[in-house]
């Protein structure tokens, strides 16, 4: 077996979902619930025997006891995480709290389980951090991307809590002997993806005639990518990575925020045309930048490649378009996670856009991480 955080959130989901697609080997899956984990991201295991659900928090040390000594996980798959940069700015206790202390108190859970675990069972323990490119901090225009061997400057809170968390990870192997791995990614899309973040918030506004809000000149780069290469990456590094080794993965995708929203609206004018006949273009509303956004982030990926032999199954193009699809196939989806709550926090985000209409249609959209 093993244990799964964050398993109901958007990345968290999908890795549960390809694991059982793939392997007998059960799951249990640890997950707070909050705005962004969704047990309809996991409709299709409530009744499969393999899947084991609880609800609960990372900092619950007692729970964490409990769950670690009742079930003997061989490995600890770490999703669980607050991650959206623009809510670290508005709220940054969250992130503290769940990223440093619950990652601590993880961490703490794990040392002491294992250390009661029998010589063969220690030996194959693993736990694994899922981190971000981000912790990094801003490349310049003609930048080498980012290498396993780069220093740490976070710029936001949300990208230093995870610095931090990856911190802690380090130290209780190089201390406590813990038997640890780290990944690093880039920018996540796909299917499942909470609507904050710019691919699904761009679809689901072009969609309701929305105003698509780009932060700034839309010039920032990012690498994309598809979150089920991402799932495909961590198996594999869960499987043959070295202790105590970063892995970075990316999906070789760098492009600009402005770039990828002309690629949705030409995808969307193609697969559901607006009735008027207009593109979806015209809906594009540049709106003052956020505090500190960093330009550019870019994954050196060859490490993974080179030592464990995974490359990125998905095109830019097969990509994008898989998940413009299973959006629009998927609107009740959307709807359930689009709360009163959700629709607050697009108004802190972005007062430059109108709010909610009074039908609780999504007036405004983020664009980034």
């Amino acid at each position: 077996m093993i244990l799964v955080t964050g398993g109901a959130g958007f990345i968290g989901a999908n890795f549960v979902l390809d694991w059982l697609a793939s392997s007998d080997e059960p799951v249990l899956n640890l997950d707070k619930l909050s705005y962004a984990g969704n047990l309809h991201n996991l409709e299709g295991l409530h009744q499969d025997p393999r899947h084991r659900f609880v609800q609960g928090d990372i900092g619950d040390s007692a729970l964490l006891a409990g769950l670690l000594a009742e079930h003997q996980p061989r490995a600890i798959v770490h999703f669980a995480a607050e991650s959206h940069v623009d809510r670290s700015i508005h709220g940054p206790e969250d992130f503290i709290q769940t990223n440093i202390v619950g990652t601590f108190r993880l961490l703490e859970a794990v040392r002491r389980y294992g250390a009661a675990l029998p010589d063969r069972a220690r030996q194959g323990l693993r736990f694994l951090q899922v981190s971000t490119d981000e912790v990094y901090g801003s490349l310049a225009p003609r930048e080498p991307a980012f290498a396993e061997t780069r220093a740490f400057q976070p710029n936001s809170p949300y990208s230093a809590s995870k610095a931090a968390s990856d911190h802690l990870v380090r130290a209780w192997h190089h201390t406590y002997g813990l038997p640890v791995l780290t990944t690093h990614c880039s920018n996540n899309y796909g299917p499942l993806q909470f609507p904050e973040k710019l691919i699904p918030l761009m679809i689901v506004n072009a969609l309701a005639g929305q105003p698509l809000p780009v932060y700034g000149d839309g010039l920032q780069r990012r690498d994309w990518l598809y979150v089920k290469d991402h799932c495909s990456a961590i198996r594999r590094v869960l499987e043959a990575g070295q202790v105590g080794h970063s892995y970075h993965i990316g999906g070789g995708n760098e492009q600009a925020n402005i770039d990828i929203v002309h690629s949705i609206c030409t995808l969307l004018d193609a697969l559901r045309p607006r009735p008027d006949g207009q593109s979806y273009l015209s809906q594009i509303a540049h709106v003052q930048d956020r505090p500190g956004h960093d330009r550019r982030y870019a994954i050196d990926a060859r490490k993974i490649g080179r030592e464990l032999g995974w490359q990125p199954a998905e095109t830019w193009a097969s990509g994008i378009r898989k998940t413009v699809q299973w959006y629009l196939e998927h609107p009740q989806w959307v709807a359930q996670v689009q709360t009163g709550a959700y629709r607050d926090w697009v108004q802190t985000c972005y007062p430059q856009v109108p709010a909610a209409d009074a039908a609780g249609e999504i007036r405004a959209a983020g664009s980034g991480a």
